[in-house]
């Protein structure tokens, strides 16, 4: 028997996200008996769980603290941090029989998929009575004794709301600014938003420059700002990618400049002027090719006009080559924007939540979690970490 389209169909808890951070809290909340309704307007839930990590779910990191984490607030994640740590979630993964690897820093895979991370998720959200509802766009949402919800599958009320929808980044899969709406709806500031953790598009001259490089890595490290990474360097078609960009694209500002150590930890001046000793008529490019992937060697020696003899090059040509290898500079054109970035930095103003809890300060009840809050991670687990442990901060509360 239908229900009628006026009934309210009512919870103690409704949380609007179905991702990491929505179902690690309704877990939570469930845990404790409490009835619990999950709501995402995409036709599946989980799809950033699934995708992420290259289809392996770098699920957490072992060594997250407070300083893997970017704030107007550095403190505020701290309390959520200490309160779940990562071996509190690999326990639970660990429960499941879930096979993980651990790669470089702490950063634990899944071995299979990970399809496996969010078969648990929704195993544990069913053992503790949740509802889960796809394909469930929000009209509205008002506030008197209770949230009250208008979708597009009935009226729902519940006496906590929790906004688990993510940042902006990568809208194809779902990704919208709503948990933004809602915060300021409710009179809740939000932080400007940028798209972190993403790639580098290049000018055009740069990229003509660079043509048939795309799909060359190899490893380096990037200045920007004062800050440095080290790590693996992707040539795309449009500009730069790989670890060590997506992780320094969280301190670049447009109008910044990138200095990328082609060969960071190795003296090459020194090298060059052993090779010109013992192989003073051999091309630059065929030296540089044996510490550096051929391709880009070639290329680079090309466009920086290198291409002959080590013997034709002074001492302050040596010099000043070897520098340019090591601090190459470059203008980032812009990032490839939201569609790529793997999180949003900023978000909901952390001065208007508990750290302990994650309620709005201002509104009794409604809670904000994951990357709809200024709270954002570095590239290895942590983002998945602050999913887990703001979640489940919420979701003892509500």
């Amino acid at each position: 028997m239908q229900s009628s389209p006026h009934t309210t169909h009512e919870y103690d808890v409704i949380i609007i996200g179905a991702g990491a951070a929505g179902l690690m809290c309704a877990i939570a909340a469930g845990q404790r008996g409490r009835k619990v309704l999950v709501l995402d307007h995409a036709n599946k839930v989980g799809k950033k769980i699934l995708m992420s990590g290259g289809g392996r779910c770098n699920f957490t990191n072992l060594y997250a603290t407070a300083e893997n984490y970017f704030s107007a607030n550095p403190h505020f994640c701290k309390s959520a941090l200490k309160r779940y740590t990562p071996y509190d979630f690999l326990a639970l993964v660990e429960q499941h029989q879930i096979e993980y690897v651990e790669k470089d820093a702490g950063q634990l895979f899944c071995k299979n998929s990970s399809r496996d991370i969010l078969q648990m998720l929704l195993a544990e959200c069913a053992r503790a009575g949740v509802k889960i509802k796809a394909r469930c766009s929000i009209k509205k949402i008002s506030k008197q004794d209770q949230f009250l919800l208008a979708t597009t599958d009935g009226q729902y009320s519940a006496e906590s709301l929790v906004v688990a929808t993510g940042g902006l980044s990568i809208p194809t899969l779902g990704a919208t600014g709503f948990g933004y709406a809602i915060a300021k709806q409710f009179g809740i500031n939000v932080l400007a938003t940028h798209a972190s953790l993403v790639p580098f598009v290049l000018q055009k001259k740069w990229q003509e420059k660079l043509a048939g490089l795309s799909g060359l890595s190899t490893e380096v490290s990037v200045c920007c700002n004062n800050e440095s990474v080290s790590g693996g360097l992707l040539f795309t078609h449009k500009g730069l990618s790989g670890p060590a960009i997506l992780q320094i694209s969280s301190y670049w500002k447009p109008g910044d400049f990138i200095l990328i150590d082609l060969l960071p930890g190795f003296n090459l001046l020194g090298y060059l002027q052993e090779q010109r000793r013992l192989h003073p008529k051999m091309e630059l490019k065929n030296i540089l090719s044996s510490q550096l992937p051929k391709r880009l060697a070639l290329r680079l020696c090309e466009i920086w006009s290198l291409d002959r003899p080590i013997n034709q090059f002074s001492e302050k040509q040596l010099s000043d080559m070897a520098h340019r290898f090591h601090h190459w500079k470059l203008y980032p054109e812009s990032t490839e924007g939201y569609k790529t970035a793997e999180v949003t930095l900023g978000g909901v103003d952390t001065d208007e939540l508990s750290s302990k809890t994650m309620v709005a300060k201002k509104q009794p009840g409604l809670y904000f979690i994951g990357e709809v809050v200024d709270v954002t991670g570095q590239l290895g687990g942590f983002n998945f970490q602050w999913a887990w442990a703001s979640a489940q901060a919420a979701g003892l509360q509500v």
